[in-house]
């Protein structure tokens, strides 16, 4: 459940909250240190069993919680694939029902995005995408086939997940959708924050980037295409500034530093007596205030990544009401597109450079409208509420 690893405990904090709203008790199972807590206080039960070992998350501790612990529950969800966990719980369910017990609960798998054919297409992932295809037959086929369905976060990632792997036999597949919980009032002290974090960010426009610094992410391309287009507005306004907010501790955070630099982006140190202002700036993650700072105080969010299975920090945009700038990569681009309230294109060079040109030459009407419909996109669709609504209907097998 560390908050850092983004993605799969993100989106359990998101909707377990709205669940017990709506009288639906959960515990979290997971294989964090019993004292891990990461500095986060859930309003849910988690229980640490312990330290997982090596890449395949092995615990020791699971299948005796799971024989003791599985018969108090109406219902588990399997969140996520590939390691130790998915095969205990599979393992465990048969061999009590060969055992006679029938007090059972119903189990579903929740796979968030890792059954998308991209991974396994990826030139770059070609060892691992070896590993998956041969850790399926063996085992992973038999978790989605002995499951009583499968939930998918948006329409797009359930038709995708018939692709890439045979034998594919699920039960069911069910489009529960993701609840991303609304942001917090906007206050000065998040634009404090933000700006603190940020200062050369200080009376200037900006489109925000905020996620990891990745491969994946397209922050190359973001980077090359705003190269070119201020080379192409060379007005007085010229580009607003990109925030290109994420952890810059990775050896490719550094890749994509030196990348602006080559480019004319980005200095570490900036020139005073000249005047220069960078045109991109690395302000690392932003948390808390700062985090909702950036997301208040931008002229859109922009993603023009290679594969997103649903994209929290898109719908957090949403819900600022921004407007987001996006690749058909982005699994709920289509849905967001049905409202107005995004620019998508495709995730290459020449997709990336239309998809920042198309937003400068926007009027600030246009923008606007964009912005509203933003907000409405997030309400009809991606607020925690409705979403556990469909999450419990699910797991009640109705």
């Amino acid at each position: 459940m560390n908050p850092d690893q983004g993605g799969v405990c993100q989106g359990i904090r998101n909707t377990l909250p709205a669940m017990a709203s709506l009288n639906c008790d959960n515990d979290v199972v997971c294989l964090d240190g019993v004292d891990d807590t990461f500095g986060v206080k859930d309003a849910f039960r988690v229980i640490r069993l312990g330290e997982r070992v090596g890449p395949w998350a092995y615990s020791k501790k699971l299948r005796g919680w799971l024989r003791n612990s599985l018969p108090d529950y109406d219902a588990v969800v399997i969140n996520g694939l590939w390691t130790y966990h998915s095969f205990a719980v599979t393992s465990v369910v048969s061999q009590l029902r060969r055992e006679g017990v029938t007090n059972l609960p119903r189990v579903y798998v929740m796979p968030h995005g890792m059954l998308d054919p991209w991974f396994q297409r990826q030139p770059s992932r070609r060892l691992k995408a070896y590993r998956n295809w041969a850790y399926w037959k063996a085992a992973e086929h038999r978790t989605v086939r002995h499951a009583d369905g499968l939930l998918f976060t948006c329409r797009k990632e359930l038709e995708l997940a018939r692709e890439p792997f045979r034998p594919y036999r699920p039960k069911q597949e069910i489009n529960v959708g993701y609840g991303v919980p609304s942001p917090p009032r906007f206050t000065t002290e998040m634009k404090s924050a933000f700006l603190e974090a940020c200062p050369q960010a200080v009376n200037r426009p900006y489109l925000l980037f905020i996620s990891r610094i990745h491969p994946k992410k397209g922050v190359d391309l973001l980077l090359r295409a705003y190269a070119e287009m201020a080379g192409k507005y060379k007005t007085a306004e010229g580009v607003p500034l990109l925030v290109v907010a994420g952890p810059c501790d990775s050896a490719y955070a550094e890749e994509m530093k030196e990348l602006a630099r080559q480019l004319g982006l980005w200095n570490a140190m900036p020139s005073i007596e000249d005047g220069s202002k960078p045109q991109v700036t690395f302000p690392g993650m932003l948390r808390g205030d700062a985090k909702w700072g950036a997301f208040y105080g931008c002229e859109a969010f922009v993603l023009p990544s290679h594969q997103e299975n649903f994209g929290i920090a898109v719908v957090e945009a949403l819900a600022c009401g921004k407007p987001v700038l996006i690749s058909n990569q982005v699994n709920i681009w289509d849905e967001i597109q049905d409202y107005d309230a995004c620019l998508v294109e495709d995730d290459s060079q020449i997709g990336t450079n239309r998809l920042i040109d198309q937003w400068l030459k926007l009027s600030a009407e246009a923008r606007g409208e964009m912005g509203q419909s933003a907000l409405q996109c997030y309400g009809k669709n991606y607020r925690p509420e409705s979403v556990a609504a469909r999450f419990i209907s699910a797991l009640s097998g109705a």
